[in-house]
Protein backbone atom coordinates (compact mmCIF):
# COMPACT_ATOMS: atom_id res chain seq x y z
CA UNK A 1 0.00 0.00 0.00
CA UNK A 2 1.36 3.04 -0.56
CA UNK A 3 2.58 5.47 1.81
CA UNK A 4 0.16 8.69 2.02
CA UNK A 5 1.17 12.15 0.85
CA UNK A 6 1.73 15.07 3.00
CA UNK A 7 -2.09 16.32 1.60
CA UNK A 8 -3.63 13.13 3.09
CA UNK A 9 -2.17 13.48 6.92
CA UNK A 10 -4.75 12.82 9.67
CA UNK A 11 -5.12 16.18 11.63
CA UNK A 12 -3.91 16.04 14.95
CA UNK A 13 -6.51 17.32 17.67
CA UNK A 14 -5.95 20.43 19.43
CA UNK A 15 -6.31 19.42 23.14
CA UNK A 16 -5.43 23.01 24.53
CA UNK A 17 -8.42 24.61 21.66
CA UNK A 18 -10.59 22.57 22.64
CA UNK A 19 -10.02 22.88 26.62
CA UNK A 20 -10.07 27.27 26.12
CA UNK A 21 -13.52 26.24 24.46
CA UNK A 22 -14.84 24.63 27.43
CA UNK A 23 -15.05 28.46 29.07
CA UNK A 24 -18.10 29.54 27.43
CA UNK A 25 -19.89 27.14 29.29
CA UNK A 26 -18.82 28.80 32.51
CA UNK A 27 -18.67 27.71 35.93
CA UNK A 28 -20.61 25.50 37.50
CA UNK A 29 -19.90 24.49 41.14
CA UNK A 30 -20.00 20.76 42.58
CA UNK A 31 -17.97 18.30 43.10
CA UNK A 32 -19.68 15.04 41.10
CA UNK A 33 -18.62 15.80 37.87
CA UNK A 34 -14.62 16.40 38.89
CA UNK A 35 -14.79 13.03 41.22
CA UNK A 36 -15.62 11.12 37.92
CA UNK A 37 -13.41 12.22 36.21
CA UNK A 38 -10.24 11.99 38.55
CA UNK A 39 -11.40 8.34 38.99
CA UNK A 40 -12.13 7.72 35.73
CA UNK A 41 -8.32 9.10 34.91
CA UNK A 42 -6.92 7.23 37.86
CA UNK A 43 -7.34 8.83 40.59
CA UNK A 44 -3.54 10.31 40.24
CA UNK A 45 -3.93 12.76 43.51
CA UNK A 46 -4.03 9.99 45.22
CA UNK A 47 0.35 9.85 43.98
CA UNK A 48 0.96 12.88 46.32
CA UNK A 49 0.10 15.03 49.43
CA UNK A 50 -2.20 17.96 49.14
CA UNK A 51 -2.54 21.37 50.60
CA UNK A 52 -5.65 23.47 49.65
CA UNK A 53 -5.37 27.18 49.92
CA UNK A 54 -8.57 29.45 49.88
CA UNK A 55 -9.51 32.96 50.71
CA UNK A 56 -10.63 35.73 48.39
CA UNK A 57 -7.28 37.59 48.22
CA UNK A 58 -3.33 36.54 48.95
CA UNK A 59 -4.11 32.84 48.51
CA UNK A 60 -1.38 32.52 45.33
CA UNK A 61 1.09 34.62 46.95
CA UNK A 62 0.53 31.92 50.21
CA UNK A 63 0.94 28.81 47.82
CA UNK A 64 3.53 30.16 45.86
CA UNK A 65 6.12 31.05 49.11
CA UNK A 66 4.55 27.40 50.90
CA UNK A 67 5.40 25.66 47.69
CA UNK A 68 9.27 27.49 47.32
CA UNK A 69 9.40 26.53 50.79
CA UNK A 70 8.78 22.79 50.42
CA UNK A 71 10.66 22.78 47.47
CA UNK A 72 13.83 23.72 48.86
CA UNK A 73 13.32 21.07 51.54
CA UNK A 74 14.06 18.99 49.05
CA UNK A 75 10.29 17.64 48.15
CA UNK A 76 9.55 17.85 44.36
CA UNK A 77 6.62 19.86 44.62
CA UNK A 78 3.79 21.27 42.35
CA UNK A 79 1.85 24.17 42.11
CA UNK A 80 -1.28 24.52 40.33
CA UNK A 81 -2.95 28.18 39.99
CA UNK A 82 -4.86 30.29 38.29
CA UNK A 83 -5.46 32.30 36.52
CA UNK A 84 -2.12 32.19 34.50
CA UNK A 85 -0.30 35.29 33.23
CA UNK A 86 0.70 34.09 30.08
CA UNK A 87 0.92 30.21 29.00
CA UNK A 88 -1.42 27.38 30.15
CA UNK A 89 1.47 25.61 31.66
CA UNK A 90 2.21 28.21 34.43
CA UNK A 91 -1.31 26.68 36.23
CA UNK A 92 1.14 23.53 36.83
CA UNK A 93 5.19 24.44 37.89
CA UNK A 94 7.09 21.32 39.38
CA UNK A 95 9.80 23.06 41.40
CA UNK A 96 9.45 26.57 40.32
CA UNK A 97 9.44 25.22 36.45
CA UNK A 98 6.37 25.65 34.23
CA UNK A 99 4.65 22.39 32.35
CA UNK A 100 5.56 22.62 28.62
CA UNK A 101 2.86 22.61 26.19
CA UNK A 102 3.66 19.46 25.08
CA UNK A 103 3.09 17.96 28.22
CA UNK A 104 0.37 19.58 29.08
CA UNK A 105 -1.53 18.87 25.34
CA UNK A 106 -0.47 15.05 26.33
CA UNK A 107 -2.35 15.27 29.92
CA UNK A 108 -5.59 17.32 28.00
CA UNK A 109 -5.53 14.26 25.62
CA UNK A 110 -5.45 11.73 28.06
CA UNK A 111 -8.67 13.75 30.33
CA UNK A 112 -10.97 14.74 27.10
CA UNK A 113 -12.74 11.64 26.42
CA UNK A 114 -13.76 11.23 29.90
CA UNK A 115 -14.27 15.15 30.44
CA UNK A 116 -16.61 15.18 26.94
CA UNK A 117 -18.84 12.29 28.18
CA UNK A 118 -19.15 13.46 31.76
CA UNK A 119 -19.75 17.32 30.44
CA UNK A 120 -16.58 18.28 32.76
CA UNK A 121 -15.76 22.39 32.95
CA UNK A 122 -12.89 24.18 32.16
CA UNK A 123 -11.64 24.37 35.29
CA UNK A 124 -12.48 20.98 36.52
CA UNK A 125 -10.50 19.75 32.80
CA UNK A 126 -7.89 21.42 34.32
CA UNK A 127 -7.22 20.48 37.63
CA UNK A 128 -7.79 17.27 36.51
CA UNK A 129 -4.66 17.71 33.66
CA UNK A 130 -2.59 19.36 36.15
CA UNK A 131 -3.07 16.29 38.43
CA UNK A 132 -2.05 14.42 35.75
CA UNK A 133 0.93 16.50 35.31
CA UNK A 134 2.09 16.19 38.63
CA UNK A 135 1.85 12.34 39.18
CA UNK A 136 3.88 11.82 36.18
CA UNK A 137 6.31 14.70 37.33
CA UNK A 138 6.89 12.19 40.33
CA UNK A 139 5.69 15.12 42.46
CA UNK A 140 5.25 14.20 46.17
CA UNK A 141 3.09 17.50 47.47
CA UNK A 142 1.41 19.60 45.37
CA UNK A 143 0.04 23.17 46.52
CA UNK A 144 -3.09 24.17 45.15
CA UNK A 145 -5.08 27.10 44.66
CA UNK A 146 -8.65 27.01 45.07
CA UNK A 147 -10.40 28.73 41.89
CA UNK A 148 -13.31 30.34 43.67
CA UNK A 149 -14.99 29.69 47.30
CA UNK A 150 -13.91 26.17 48.36
CA UNK A 151 -17.06 23.84 49.53
CA UNK A 152 -18.31 23.30 45.46
CA UNK A 153 -14.71 23.97 44.05
CA UNK A 154 -13.20 21.33 41.97
CA UNK A 155 -10.03 21.38 44.00
CA UNK A 156 -11.81 20.00 47.00
CA UNK A 157 -11.96 17.28 45.18
CA UNK A 158 -8.70 16.21 46.27
CA UNK A 159 -8.35 15.25 50.01
CA UNK A 160 -5.40 17.59 51.47
CA UNK A 161 -2.85 16.87 54.40
CA UNK A 162 -3.26 21.02 55.80
CA UNK A 163 -5.55 23.77 54.70
CA UNK A 164 -4.97 27.11 54.02
CA UNK A 165 -7.60 29.86 54.21
CA UNK A 166 -6.20 33.84 53.67
CA UNK A 167 -8.22 36.88 54.22
CA UNK A 168 -12.17 36.74 53.33
CA UNK A 169 -13.76 39.66 51.59
CA UNK A 170 -16.67 40.22 49.07
CA UNK A 171 -15.80 38.65 45.37
CA UNK A 172 -17.28 36.56 43.30
CA UNK A 173 -20.80 37.51 44.98
CA UNK A 174 -23.21 36.16 42.18
CA UNK A 175 -21.09 32.67 43.23
CA UNK A 176 -20.52 32.49 46.75
CA UNK A 177 -23.19 34.92 48.60
CA UNK A 178 -23.58 38.85 49.44
CA UNK A 179 -21.98 38.68 52.72
CA UNK A 180 -18.21 37.76 54.26
CA UNK A 181 -19.89 35.32 56.27
CA UNK A 182 -21.78 33.04 53.62
CA UNK A 183 -18.76 33.39 51.99
CA UNK A 184 -16.34 32.28 54.91
CA UNK A 185 -19.00 29.16 55.09
CA UNK A 186 -17.75 28.22 51.20
CA UNK A 187 -14.52 28.76 52.00
CA UNK A 188 -14.46 26.29 55.11
CA UNK A 189 -15.05 23.86 52.81
CA UNK A 190 -11.58 22.78 52.41
CA UNK A 191 -11.44 22.27 56.33
CA UNK A 192 -11.32 18.09 56.86
CA UNK A 193 -11.59 16.37 60.56
CA UNK A 194 -8.33 16.25 62.17
CA UNK A 195 -6.29 17.71 59.62
CA UNK A 196 -4.32 20.98 60.69
CA UNK A 197 -5.43 23.97 59.19
CA UNK A 198 -4.81 27.97 59.29
CA UNK A 199 -6.62 30.87 58.88
CA UNK A 200 -5.88 34.56 58.53
CA UNK A 201 -9.70 35.58 58.59
CA UNK A 202 -11.24 38.06 60.84
CA UNK A 203 -14.33 39.11 62.67
CA UNK A 204 -17.57 37.33 61.02
CA UNK A 205 -15.41 35.44 58.85
CA UNK A 206 -13.66 34.05 61.26
CA UNK A 207 -16.26 32.88 63.54
CA UNK A 208 -17.90 30.86 60.70
CA UNK A 209 -14.37 29.36 59.87
CA UNK A 210 -14.34 28.77 63.76
CA UNK A 211 -17.87 27.05 64.25
CA UNK A 212 -16.90 24.74 60.77
CA UNK A 213 -13.56 23.82 62.54
CA UNK A 214 -15.03 23.10 65.98
CA UNK A 215 -17.94 20.84 63.96
CA UNK A 216 -15.94 19.02 61.72
CA UNK A 217 -12.95 18.61 64.45
CA UNK A 218 -10.38 20.12 62.14
CA UNK A 219 -7.18 21.77 63.78
CA UNK A 220 -7.30 25.08 63.53
CA UNK A 221 -4.65 27.78 64.50
CA UNK A 222 -5.69 31.80 63.96
CA UNK A 223 -2.87 34.39 62.20
CA UNK A 224 -3.57 37.31 65.32
CA UNK A 225 -4.25 34.86 68.15
CA UNK A 226 -2.21 31.53 67.83
CA UNK A 227 0.52 32.92 65.26
CA UNK A 228 1.40 36.59 65.14
CA UNK A 229 3.31 38.79 62.05
CA UNK A 230 4.51 41.82 62.11
CA UNK A 231 7.05 44.28 60.04
CA UNK A 232 10.24 45.60 60.81
CA UNK A 233 10.90 47.50 57.42
CA UNK A 234 8.60 47.80 54.21
CA UNK A 235 10.42 49.38 51.24
CA UNK A 236 9.91 48.62 47.59
CA UNK A 237 12.77 46.06 47.77
CA UNK A 238 10.45 43.92 50.27
CA UNK A 239 9.39 43.19 53.64
CA UNK A 240 11.40 42.11 56.76
CA UNK A 241 9.08 39.91 58.91
CA UNK A 242 9.18 38.57 62.54
CA UNK A 243 6.61 35.23 62.44
CA UNK A 244 5.84 34.14 65.98
CA UNK A 245 4.57 31.39 67.12
CA UNK A 246 6.12 28.43 64.19
CA UNK A 247 7.93 26.81 67.15
CA UNK A 248 7.36 25.29 70.77
CA UNK A 249 8.54 28.39 71.75
CA UNK A 250 6.32 31.17 71.61
CA UNK A 251 8.98 33.46 72.18
CA UNK A 252 11.25 32.59 68.96
CA UNK A 253 10.13 34.23 66.24
CA UNK A 254 11.47 33.21 63.00
CA UNK A 255 12.61 36.49 61.32
CA UNK A 256 12.56 36.81 57.45
CA UNK A 257 12.80 39.06 54.59
CA UNK A 258 10.29 38.87 51.29
CA UNK A 259 10.72 40.45 48.24
CA UNK A 260 7.11 41.05 47.77
CA UNK A 261 5.89 44.10 48.26
CA UNK A 262 3.17 46.04 50.34
CA UNK A 263 2.62 45.11 54.38
CA UNK A 264 -0.71 42.82 53.04
CA UNK A 265 1.71 40.48 51.96
CA UNK A 266 2.84 39.80 55.60
CA UNK A 267 -0.32 37.82 56.13
CA UNK A 268 0.73 35.65 52.92
CA UNK A 269 4.13 34.72 54.28
CA UNK A 270 3.39 34.55 57.55
CA UNK A 271 0.52 31.25 56.04
CA UNK A 272 3.23 30.00 53.96
CA UNK A 273 5.82 29.99 56.91
CA UNK A 274 3.80 28.18 59.11
CA UNK A 275 2.20 26.33 56.83
CA UNK A 276 5.98 25.21 55.68
CA UNK A 277 6.81 24.52 59.88
CA UNK A 278 3.66 22.54 60.21
CA UNK A 279 4.72 20.43 57.19
CA UNK A 280 7.97 20.08 59.39
CA UNK A 281 10.36 22.17 57.06
CA UNK A 282 13.26 23.83 59.04
CA UNK A 283 13.13 26.81 60.00
CA UNK A 284 16.37 27.78 58.28
CA UNK A 285 15.10 26.18 54.95
CA UNK A 286 12.12 28.41 55.21
CA UNK A 287 13.76 31.55 55.72
CA UNK A 288 15.87 31.14 52.37
CA UNK A 289 13.16 30.23 50.28
CA UNK A 290 10.83 33.17 51.62
CA UNK A 291 13.95 35.39 50.82
CA UNK A 292 14.07 34.36 47.16
CA UNK A 293 10.40 33.74 46.11
CA UNK A 294 9.07 36.21 43.83
CA UNK A 295 5.11 35.99 42.43
CA UNK A 296 4.86 37.38 38.94
CA UNK A 297 1.75 39.92 38.44
CA UNK A 298 1.50 41.29 42.12
CA UNK A 299 3.21 44.56 42.72
CA UNK A 300 5.60 43.65 40.63
CA UNK A 301 8.23 46.42 39.23
CA UNK A 302 9.33 46.56 36.11
CA UNK A 303 11.61 49.16 33.93
CA UNK A 304 10.24 50.28 30.58
CA UNK A 305 11.66 52.91 28.46
CA UNK A 306 13.29 54.75 31.57
CA UNK A 307 10.04 54.41 33.35
CA UNK A 308 8.61 52.15 36.75
CA UNK A 309 6.39 50.35 35.60
CA UNK A 310 4.29 48.20 38.73
CA UNK A 311 2.26 45.48 38.01
CA UNK A 312 -0.43 44.44 40.22
CA UNK A 313 -4.27 42.55 39.47
CA UNK A 314 -6.27 44.77 42.03
CA UNK A 315 -9.07 42.90 40.51
CA UNK A 316 -11.71 43.73 44.18
CA UNK A 317 -11.95 46.93 46.40
CA UNK A 318 -9.73 44.79 49.02
CA UNK A 319 -6.75 44.55 46.49
CA UNK A 320 -7.48 47.79 45.17
CA UNK A 321 -7.22 49.32 48.86
CA UNK A 322 -3.70 47.66 49.34
CA UNK A 323 -2.19 48.39 46.12
CA UNK A 324 -3.37 52.38 47.02
CA UNK A 325 -2.11 52.01 50.62
CA UNK A 326 1.40 50.37 49.60
CA UNK A 327 2.15 53.12 46.83
CA UNK A 328 0.98 55.98 49.39
CA UNK A 329 3.71 54.56 52.06
CA UNK A 330 6.03 53.70 49.39
CA UNK A 331 5.89 56.56 46.92
CA UNK A 332 6.04 58.32 44.39
CA UNK A 333 2.67 58.72 43.71
CA UNK A 334 1.74 57.14 40.74
CA UNK A 335 1.88 59.21 37.48
CA UNK A 336 -0.18 56.92 35.17
CA UNK A 337 -2.52 54.56 36.24
CA UNK A 338 -3.05 52.49 33.01
CA UNK A 339 -6.40 50.67 34.58
CA UNK A 340 -8.51 47.69 32.96
CA UNK A 341 -11.54 45.71 35.08
CA UNK A 342 -14.28 42.84 34.06
CA UNK A 343 -17.54 44.36 33.68
CA UNK A 344 -18.92 41.85 36.31
CA UNK A 345 -16.56 43.53 39.22
CA UNK A 346 -17.22 46.12 41.93
CA UNK A 347 -15.53 48.78 40.07
CA UNK A 348 -16.21 51.64 41.98
CA UNK A 349 -14.81 49.76 44.69
CA UNK A 350 -11.60 49.07 42.74
CA UNK A 351 -12.04 52.76 41.52
CA UNK A 352 -12.04 54.27 44.85
CA UNK A 353 -9.15 54.04 46.54
CA UNK A 354 -6.92 54.24 43.39
CA UNK A 355 -8.29 57.46 42.25
CA UNK A 356 -6.74 59.57 44.98
CA UNK A 357 -3.13 58.18 44.18
CA UNK A 358 -2.78 58.55 40.22
CA UNK A 359 -2.43 62.07 38.28
CA UNK A 360 -3.40 59.91 35.12
CA UNK A 361 -5.75 57.50 34.08
CA UNK A 362 -5.91 55.86 30.78
CA UNK A 363 -8.33 53.57 30.72
CA UNK A 364 -8.33 50.03 28.64
CA UNK A 365 -9.01 46.36 27.84
CA UNK A 366 -7.53 43.26 28.21
CA UNK A 367 -7.74 42.29 24.00
CA UNK A 368 -7.81 38.44 25.06
CA UNK A 369 -11.18 38.92 27.85
CA UNK A 370 -14.73 38.86 26.63
CA UNK A 371 -15.68 39.95 30.28
CA UNK A 372 -13.55 43.37 29.98
CA UNK A 373 -15.27 46.55 29.76
CA UNK A 374 -15.27 48.72 27.14
CA UNK A 375 -12.87 50.92 28.03
CA UNK A 376 -15.29 54.24 27.03
CA UNK A 377 -17.79 52.92 29.91
CA UNK A 378 -14.92 53.01 32.63
CA UNK A 379 -13.64 55.93 31.68
CA UNK A 380 -16.98 57.50 31.58
CA UNK A 381 -17.35 56.03 35.50
CA UNK A 382 -14.29 57.48 36.28
CA UNK A 383 -14.96 60.62 35.33
CA UNK A 384 -18.14 60.48 36.84
CA UNK A 385 -16.90 59.40 40.28
CA UNK A 386 -14.28 62.60 40.47
CA UNK A 387 -17.11 64.83 39.09
CA UNK A 388 -19.33 63.48 42.45
CA UNK A 389 -16.36 63.47 44.72
CA UNK A 390 -15.66 65.67 47.58
CA UNK A 391 -12.45 66.57 45.94
CA UNK A 392 -13.47 67.90 42.39
CA UNK A 393 -9.40 67.39 41.18
CA UNK A 394 -9.85 63.85 42.18
CA UNK A 395 -6.59 63.51 43.42
CA UNK A 396 -6.19 64.98 47.02
CA UNK A 397 -5.31 68.44 45.46
CA UNK A 398 -3.26 69.64 42.61
CA UNK A 399 -4.02 69.14 38.85
CA UNK A 400 -6.98 67.54 37.60
CA UNK A 401 -7.44 64.10 37.57
CA UNK A 402 -7.07 63.65 33.71
CA UNK A 403 -8.79 60.45 32.23
CA UNK A 404 -8.15 58.75 28.86
CA UNK A 405 -9.34 55.66 26.87
CA UNK A 406 -7.34 53.66 24.63
CA UNK A 407 -8.59 50.49 22.87
CA UNK A 408 -6.05 48.18 23.70
CA UNK A 409 -3.07 47.62 26.32
CA UNK A 410 -0.30 48.26 23.89
CA UNK A 411 -2.02 51.51 23.08
CA UNK A 412 -2.32 52.56 26.23
CA UNK A 413 1.27 51.72 27.33
CA UNK A 414 2.24 53.73 24.79
CA UNK A 415 0.07 56.57 26.08
CA UNK A 416 1.21 56.44 29.49
CA UNK A 417 4.79 56.58 28.12
CA UNK A 418 4.05 59.76 26.05
CA UNK A 419 2.52 61.49 29.53
CA UNK A 420 5.90 60.08 31.93
CA UNK A 421 9.21 61.46 32.24
CA UNK A 422 11.94 59.33 32.45
CA UNK A 423 11.97 57.65 36.08
CA UNK A 424 8.02 58.04 36.42
CA UNK A 425 5.80 55.73 37.54
CA UNK A 426 2.91 53.60 35.88
CA UNK A 427 0.62 51.59 37.65
CA UNK A 428 -1.28 49.10 36.20
CA UNK A 429 -3.75 47.36 37.77
CA UNK A 430 -7.88 46.16 37.99
CA UNK A 431 -7.25 42.58 36.04
CA UNK A 432 -4.62 39.89 35.96
CA UNK A 433 -5.63 39.55 32.54
CA UNK A 434 -4.32 43.16 31.51
CA UNK A 435 -1.55 42.62 33.95
CA UNK A 436 -0.28 39.35 32.17
CA UNK A 437 -0.83 41.25 28.39
CA UNK A 438 0.69 44.37 29.73
CA UNK A 439 3.75 42.10 30.94
CA UNK A 440 4.11 40.23 28.12
CA UNK A 441 4.54 43.97 26.40
CA UNK A 442 7.44 45.27 28.64
CA UNK A 443 9.35 41.59 28.67
CA UNK A 444 8.76 41.38 24.37
CA UNK A 445 7.13 37.95 25.25
CA UNK A 446 4.68 35.79 23.44
CA UNK A 447 1.66 35.14 25.09
CA UNK A 448 -1.37 32.54 24.17
CA UNK A 449 -3.57 34.24 22.09
CA UNK A 450 -6.67 32.42 23.19
CA UNK A 451 -10.15 33.65 24.45
CA UNK A 452 -9.27 34.21 28.36
CA UNK A 453 -12.49 33.48 30.53
CA UNK A 454 -11.51 32.02 33.28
Amino acid sequence: MPSPDAGDAVTQPDHTAWLYGLQRFGVQPGLARVHALLAAIGSPQRSFDVVLVAGTNGKGSTACVLAACLSADGRRTGLFVSPHLHHLGERATVDGVATSEERMADALATVRPHAERLHATFFEVVTAACALVFKSAGVKVAVMEVGMGGRLDATNALEPVLSIITGIALDHVAVLGSDVSTIAREKAGILRTGVPALTAASGPALSVIEDEAVRLGALLEVLGRDLAVSVEHSTWDGLDLVVAGMSDDPDTGLRVHTPLVGRHQATNVALAAAGAARLRVPRGTIAGAVASTVWPGRLERLAYRGRRVVLDGAHNPQAAEALAATIEELGPRCDVLMLGSSADKDQQGILAPLLPVAGTVVVTRAVTSPRASDPALLASLVAEMVADSDDPNGTGGGAPLRVMASATPAEALQTAVELTDDGGLIVVAGSLFLVGEVRSLLLGQAADDVERWQ
